[in-house]
């Protein structure tokens, strides 16, 4: 355990982050899952379901929680899937 008072503000301010990022992170795979879930069903809802999962992801880079790149790959990935 942590004895300088900086450390223990450090030790405190990561765990809320942890948690954050983790409910983020949660959201994202969630949402990816809905809409490719929506592209196989080949439910009409399926692009709005899309945008919902690419607006999250957006969210989450803004946030610094995941990498553009990992967003970026993602997000093609999902409409890749959507012109098929």
């Amino acid at each position: 355990m942590a004895n300088i008072k900086s450390a223990k503000k450090r030790i405190r301010q990561n765990e809320r982050r942890r948690l954050r990022n983790r409910a983020i992170r949660t959201r994202i795979r969630t949402a990816v899952k809905e809409a490719r879930q929506a592209l196989g069903a080949k439910a009409p809802a399926a692009p709005a379901s899309i945008h919902e999962a690419i607006r999250i992801l957006d969210k989450a880079v803004s946030k610094g929680v995941i990498h553009p790149n990992t967003a970026a790959r993602r997000k093609a990935a999902l409409a890749r899937q959507l012109v098929h």
